[in-house]
């Protein structure tokens, strides 16, 4: 992990859907259980935000934390390509369509498909705000069937250090936000909120087949 990842998770100011302020309820994991899929298919991301590049770079966050999770994760960029030489190439149509279409297309046990709700920097006075929200639904290639589905908000807002007044202070805050602004980092967030959306206990995904914890951890899941 990068020293400018870590920087930037330090200083994160989070509100998350599956955060502590709201205890949520365990999920039923009994469909996804049953089914044990050991790989996962991730399909491109609807995109629900006004960024339009938001889908390219989302798609490079999401791998990693599903594969620490225990699954086995296909290419997302191949997957990609090869979805669209197939015609497959509206994400919002592929999201309407036949999983087990895409399961016999690549061999998979499930598919992910991901639709991102925000993705956007919101510049107030002398602060930006920076925000991700995505939702994520899990479904078998063998019934059709949704096996998990759940949501991750997080917002950032870079940490103003600027202990002068006056006008001063006050020009040094607002260059900050527009730099925030012009070129907010949505990578890292992206990371922390895929992360925190997969392995938060009762609400993520079970322990997959290739680390330790499988079926180890139903307590937690």
């Amino acid at each position: 992990m990068s020293r400018n990842f870590k920087a930037i998770l330090l200083s994160l100011f989070v509100l998350s859907l599956s955060g502590c302020a709201t205890q949520l309820s365990k999920k039923d994991y009994t469909d996804l259980r049953t089914e044990a899929p050991r790989s996962i298919l991730v399909v491109p991301a609807v995109n629900r935000s006004v960024e339009v590049t938001a889908p390219d770079y989302f798609l490079s966050t999401i791998s990693r934390p599903l594969a620490e999770r225990g699954y086995y994760v296909f290419p997302v960029h191949l997957v990609k390509r090869m979805m669209e030489d197939d015609g497959l190439n509206d994400a919002d149509m592929v999201h309407a369509g036949d999983p087990q279409r895409l399961g016999k297309m690549f061999g998979s046990d499930a598919v992910m498909y991901i639709t991102i709700e925000r993705w956007d920097a919101q510049y107030i006075v002398f602060s930006t705000t920076v925000t991700v929200e995505m939702k994520y639904v899990l479904k078998s290639t063998a019934s059709g069937q949704t096996l998990w589905s759940n949501s991750q908000k997080l917002v950032y807002q870079p940490q103003n250090n600027n202990s002068g007044g006056g006008l001063a202070g006050l020009i040094a805050q607002a260059v900050v936000a527009a730099v925030a602004k012009a070129a907010p980092n949505y990578v890292p967030l992206a990371q922390q909120a895929n992360m925190q959306a997969v392995s938060t206990k009762g609400q993520g995904l079970p322990a997959g087949p290739y680390i330790d914890l499988y079926q180890k951890d139903q307590a937690d899941f």
